[in-house]
């Protein structure tokens, strides 16, 4: 079901209040998270700190897997920052959506492609960026002609592909998760029968978004990785 969406204009440019909103409620929640878990640090570690623990362990082993810990453990701060941002974000609009007018004001914010591309091109940027920090300019553009140079064109349209595949693939699931949970959410407000119907399906569903959630935060993470790998590895 398409809803309208509130903005406002700043400098000129216009803004989609509900993305304003939700990411910076989401990037509280995990600001929130990250300081709680370190505020009390212990040797014999408990509760959040347990968990940021095991979320640093996980990372570790996501760029583990994709490039040796000599040149990727600096991007463990990155690593951790995409999961738990992204998980958080997924969330957001499971539990309910507020819509106000007809429009959109509470969703979960990477159920928007301006969300998940920005994310996308963000992402890319910094293993151009990375890239050229740590192999110089010279080795890592002459990479772009290697093998073969007529192979050059093609690795400039793979650049483009990774792009709007990393964005579009969260973007894609995330909106259709929300968008089946606001059809049976619809069901349910039918009347006594619609909401017996709706309720078992839409409870069956959130517990399937959550996982889903899950794996598109971690999907994102490990192809971020990969592409680090890929711009940053001399072997590449």
């Amino acid at each position: 079901m398409e809803h309208g969406a509130f903005t406002f204009t700043f400098s000129g440019l216009t803004f989609n209040l509900s993305n304003v909103l939700m990411t910076l409620i989401a990037s509280a929640i995990v600001f929130i998270i990250a300081v709680a878990a370190t505020r009390s640090l212990s040797v014999r570690p408990t509760g959040l700190q347990n968990f940021m623990e095991w979320v640093m362990d996980f990372v570790k082993g996501i760029i583990g897997s994709t490039m040796d810990w000599k040149t990727g453990g600096r991007f463990l701060t990155l690593g951790m920052t995409l999961i738990m941002y992204i998980f958080v974000s997924n969330m957001l609009g499971l539990p309910f959506g507020i819509v106000i007018d007809g429009k959109l004001l509470w969703k979960s914010p990477t159920s928007d492609p301006a969300i998940t591309l920005t994310l996308a091109v963000m992402v890319v940027v910094l293993t151009h960026y990375y890239g050229i920090k740590l192999k110089g300019a010279g080795e890592y553009f002459k990479g772009y002609f290697q093998p073969l140079p007529f192979l050059f064109p093609l690795k400039i349209i793979e650049e483009f592909a990774n792009t709007l595949t990393l964005g579009l693939r969260l973007y894609g699931n995330i909106y259709a998760g929300e968008i089946l949970l606001t059809l049976l959410a619809g069901i349910g407000t039918s009347g006594v029968f619609g909401a017996v119907l709706g309720a078992v399906p839409m409870i069956i569903w959130q517990g399937f978004s959550v996982f889903v959630g899950t794996i598109q935060a971690f999907i994102f993470t490990m192809l971020t990785m990969v592409y680090m790998a890929h711009k940053v590895s001399h072997d590449h």
